[in-house]
């Protein structure tokens, strides 16, 4: 399904520890470039194979996405943003996510995980008949 979407499929081999990678799309947050830094992780993560939890690495594609590679090494080094992930983290704790992906759906619905589409549908029409609330 995926390589027939034109995706390549081939994720790092090990699960990082991604603190790093959220501190630094914070701070792409803060200066307009969240989308393209996170396409960006995304892509190398999920089909090129690359570990977002070395920093040399994660400091090479944030900067290929326009961050400042000096700046996003700051904010690593000096661990910002550590607040606003924890709270972030907490909130979601409390709606009931404890893994990604997560799906927040009218406010109402969370769909946990890699679902199928069939899943998404019937928890839109759920949602669209009131039967959610």
């Amino acid at each position: 399904m995926i390589e027939g979407a034109g995706l390549t499929f081939n994720p790092s081999p090990t699960m990082p520890n991604t603190l790093h990678a959220l501190q630094v799309s914070e701070l792409a947050r803060d200066v307009g470039l969240h989308e393209p830094v996170h396409t960006r992780l995304m892509h190398a993560y999920w089909s090129e194979g690359k570990s977002l939890g070395d920093d040399q690495t994660l400091l090479a594609l944030v900067a290929e996405a326009g961050l400042d590679r000096d700046e996003a090494a700051a904010v690593i080094a000096e661990s910002r943003y550590s607040d606003r992930i924890a709270a972030s983290t907490q909130e979601a704790n409390r709606l009931g996510i404890y893994a990604i992906p997560a799906f927040i759906l009218g406010r109402r619905l969370v769909v946990m995980g890699a679902q199928p589409e069939e899943l998404f549908e019937q928890a839109v029409e759920q949602l669209n008949s009131g039967a959610a609330d």
